[in-house]
């Protein structure tokens, strides 16, 4: 159905002419009450408006949500139609897998492939497969980017397949940007216009939903948006809404201004510490206030690309005049600039700041208040203010240093916070075969990397980085020999404006050369340490420590040789590298001395906000956009030249270590199976508090010894091509093992062991998490997972609920989770339950060696969602401890999803019904 046939019960539908063009809108003060809304709950509105259609979405959920009480907690389920789906290539690649494998099983079960086919526009930027390999020299851009091409050309060519039979979807190629950078810059409407098929052209606000946790980033341009997993993307894809509770809405007031020496990142790390304190998991957050019109729109952007990390659902800026004039630098047309412009003001969407909406809960931030500040050492929210730094990383370091006396007691009192170079020093030479012997310790900068779209986008950090890579080679500093240095920006844009500030051959001269326009450090892509770096930071085993640019910094995440990792602004990683070590005050201790001999201090060569506002100015303009994004779905030869396979089927490859049909729908029938209780389960895996999507599906580097790298083994690939999780998500095979493989994992049901390994108790053995898994499905035994706080925080990673699902897993047992891994669990068959409040594995008695039962899951049958389930361990001899689980299935269309087996399996039986 059309939009225009909506039902219209409001009488909502009306005209908007801009120039000489007129389009259809759908007012949102025509429903009573819209006017009071947060901007980001008008935009929810409009979108009901749009698409009532008397089912789905009804007036009573049109009334409800203006009638929306901002104290009461979220119980109203409405239906998100988004306008547009956003993907990157480690979590693209398995959704259009998926919708591969759906139009096979469409037609085993009798029906039409073509009923597979987007519904709205998706477009997907390979960002993900990028690795930082080469650094530090001329060409070190050109052979990362070839040899990505030689690892991951059976992807390219399976995504090339996807342009051309799949409506609606487009690809960004290789070495053009990260996704949301690319995203903001030049995909982002803001306001859409689309012919509705009736004769008519529509505007509405662009929304979106990405395969990426930090597809918020576009909230700083007052599109609401956020990350899903890709079973959910693709279910939007195909026309499924997404069904979610009215929310929270968090006020952020803003106030003042940044002061000197502060930056975006600065910022950023505030908001953050700030909001994971207040609580906003689930929430969405808006900024209002006077301050909003001081927060340039890079700024806006960097703060909401960091939405995940204090939890809320996403993190948006009204449009104003600074979005028109950010879409007027980004070479977006007159006409587009004018239909933004006019729409949002008709729409009551046009930020005043003398008005402030409701709001369920309120928080105020002085902007004039921030400081200096970096993140760490394996959280983005443990903000640490720059000039405690070395203080807090010498308390911080004992949790990393395994030094023992033969008596197994540390050779520090715990007691004391030590310093580095003080009782747990371990000065350690290396010697690299080109170069002279130095010494690294514990806290040894070992990778300095700007990089990641949250601030490679923000050209004051950028062009600030630049400046000071300038003012550092002109007093004589260089970076240290131990530091890996990588620049990998968010788009060709960045190199554009270095070249014409004159400022590139700065960054080469201290080894920040281009390494790739992708999502590299951040993501765990940062490339190998060089071997003699590497060879002695395990043999001693060091604590080392990389600093980045980026959004996140979780353990295992960044490097396997990296137990330290700290997020700080493109200026400071650059310091970093320069001081070659954590264990520095900028204050107080010199980074070196000039050709006079003098100390120079970080105050020396600290670029001014005049400065890098001038430069700003001179080197920016709108052509540089409009030329870098005139094709920017065309590609290089590299990609046009790549063989690209036709049909609406694909054909797969009986040996592609890459891209393999996964067994979802294997023998699925066109009815689902009754729900059934759970009996006999066994735990697979017992964890603690903050596990992450990375320690469920690492996207890193794949161990040799590792059952993926066994299996890659097996199948002729040899060790230096294993590439990552992540480029392999397309083959289950790999991703199975993968899973809970991340080496900083700790399975409580082992003692003293990190990484993907559990107890067999079938046999009461060691054995990895995947070859336990074979055992226990060989004998019939379902699994469960227990876990603390904050299950399945960090990336949107839907192989994370893929993989669980996979190993057997029936349900997952947590204290609290994290909003889209619970979604993802749901939409994989698996039951995601949460402890009585107050309580836990722990206050329960749980050693996770019992054997469970979980009765009353079959109420589902009935079309009824329980809130608790009767769950029941039962020790080896004999007893038993009871209590009621919550169930976290919170909307009727999750229920819908549970019964089906998954959110694929009941988006596949809509369609052969259709």
């Amino acid at each position: 159905m059309s939009a225009s046939s909506a039902i219209n019960s409001f009488g909502a539908r009306a005209q908007l002419t801009v120039g000489d063009a007129s389009y259809e809108i759908y007012r949102i003060d025509a429903v009573p009450g819209a006017q009071d809304l947060p901007y980001s709950l008008k935009v929810l509105l409009e979108n009901l408006l749009r698409t009532e259609d008397g089912a789905n979405i009804s007036a009573e959920h049109v009334r409800a949500l203006a009638a929306w009480d901002p104290a009461a907690q979220p119980d109203t389920e409405i239906q998100f139609t988004p306008a547009r789906v956003i993907m990157q290539d480690f979590t693209g690649v398995p959704c259009v897998v998926d919708l591969a494998t759906m139009r096979e099983a469409v037609v085993a079960l009798g029906g039409d492939p073509a009923k597979v086919n987007p519904l709205a526009p998706a477009e997907l930027v390979i960002d993900h497969s990028v690795i930082a390999d080469v650094f530090g020299t001329p060409d070190s851009f050109s052979r990362n980017v070839d040899i990505e091409y030689q690892r991951n050309h059976e992807r390219y060519r399976f995504l090339r397949w996807g342009q051309t039979a799949f409506d609606e979807f487009k690809v960004v190629p290789p070495g053009t940007g990260i996704v949301h950078q690319v995203n903001i810059e030049h995909l982002a409407r803001v306001v859409m216009h689309r012919a509705n098929g009736e004769g008519t052209v529509q505007a509405y606000p662009d929304t979106v939903v990405g395969t990426d946790s930090h597809t918020t980033m576009v909230n700083g341009l007052g599109v609401l948006g956020w990350g899903v997993g890709g079973i959910e993307a693709e279910a939007a894809l195909l026309g499924q809404p997404v069904s979610m509770l009215i929310p929270r809405v968090v006020g952020f007031k803003l106030t003042g201004q940044l002061p000197a020496g502060a930056t975006a990142t600065d910022l950023v790390l505030t908001i953050t510490e700030i909001l994971r304190k207040h609580g906003v998991v689930g929430k969405f957050v808006e900024f209002y206030g006077e301050g909003v019109t001081a927060v340039p729109l890079a700024n806006r952007a960097t703060i909401g690309n960091m939405s995940p990390e204090f939890g809320s659902t996403c993190a948006i800026f009204p449009i104003d005049r600074e979005t028109v004039d950010y879409l007027r630098l980004t070479g977006r047309s007159a006409e587009q600039l004018a239909l933004v412009e006019a729409y949002a003001k008709e729409q009551g969407l046009w930020h005043d700041p003398s008005r402030e909406a409701k709001y369920s809960e309120y928080v105020e931030l002085d902007l004039s208040t921030v400081v200096p500040s970096i993140a760490g050492p394996k959280r983005p929210q443990d903000r640490v203010v720059l000039a405690e730094a070395k203080a807090r990383f010498r308390t911080a370091v004992r949790d990393y240093i395994t030094d023992a006396d033969e008596s197994g007691v540390e050779s520090f009192p715990a007691s004391d916070a030590p310093a580095v170079r003080n009782g747990i020093s371990k000065p350690t030479p290396v010697t690299p075969a080109d170069g002279p012997e130095f010494e690294i310790d514990h806290g040894s900068v070992v990778i300095a990397a700007i990089t990641s779209c949250t601030n490679t986008s923000n050209p004051s950090v950028m062009l600030g980085a630049a400046l000071l890579a300038k003012k550092a080679v002109e007093k004589g500093l260089r970076v240290k020999p131990w530091v890996k240095t990588t620049l990998a920006p968010g788009s060709k844009v960045v190199t554009d404006y270095y070249d014409r500030a004159g400022l590139t051959p700065y960054l080469d001269k201290l080894g920040f050369n281009l390494v790739g326009y992708g999502c590299t450090t951040c993501i765990g892509n940062s490339g190998p340490l060089p071997e003699h770096v590497s060879a002695a930071v395990n043999a001693a085993d060091l604590a080392v420590v990389s600093v980045l640019s980026g959004n996140r910094n979780f353990e295992g995440r960044i490097n396997p040789d990296v137990k330290m990792n700290y997020l700080a602004s493109p200026p400071l990683v650059i310091a970093y590298a320069i001081a070659g070590t954590m264990d520095f005050d900028f204050e107080q201790d010199a980074l070196g001395a000039d050709q006079d001999g003098k100390p120079v201090y970080l105050a020396d060569i600290w670029p001014s906000p005049v400065e890098v506002q001038e430069v700003i100015g001179s080197a920016i303009s709108a052509e540089m956009f409009a030329h870098d994004y005139a094709d920017v779905f065309a590609g290089d030869e590299r990609w046009r030249s790549l063989p690209t396979p036709t049909g609406d089927i694909f054909e797969w490859d009986a040996d592609s270590t890459y891209v393999r049909r996964p067994p979802y729908f294997e023998g699925m029938p066109e009815a689902p199976a009754p729900v059934e209780d759970i009996r006999g389960a066994r735990v697979l895996a017992k964890l603690g508090d903050s596990v992450t999507t990375d320690h469920i599906s690492p996207a890193g580097s794949i161990k040799a010894d590792s059952p993926a790298g066994r299996y890659l083994a097996e199948h002729g690939v040899e060790r230096r091509d294993f590439n990552s999780y992540g480029s392999r998500r397309g083959n289950h095979e790999v991703m199975i093992r993968g899973t809970f493989a991340n080496i900083r994992l700790r399975n409580q049901l082992l003692d003293g062991v990190e990484g993907g390994y559990t107890r067999n108790l079938l046999t009461g053995e060691q054995a990895t998490i995947y070859d336990a898994s074979v055992a226990y499905q060989e004998a019939g035994v379902p699994l469960l997972v227990l876990a603390g706080k904050e299950y399945g925080s960090g990336s949107s990673r839907d192989w994370a609920a893929k993989g669980t699902a996979l190993l057997g897993v029936r349900a997952v047992i947590a204290e609290s989770y994290e909003r889209i891994h619970r979604s993802n669990l749901i939409g994989m068959g698996v039951l995601p339950l949460q402890f009585p409040a107050g309580q836990s594995a722990a206050s329960l008695g749980l050693t996770g060696q019992e054997e469970y039962s979980v009765s009353g899951i079959t109420a589902l049958d009935d079309g009824t969602t329980p809130r608790t389930l009767k769950v029941t361990a039962t020790g080896a001899d004999g007893q038993t401890k009871q209590f009621a689980a919550v169930v976290r299935i919170d909307t009727p269309g999750e229920a819908d999803y549970y019964r089906n087996g998954g959110i694929m399996q009941f988006v596949l039986r809509n369609l052969l019904r259709a």
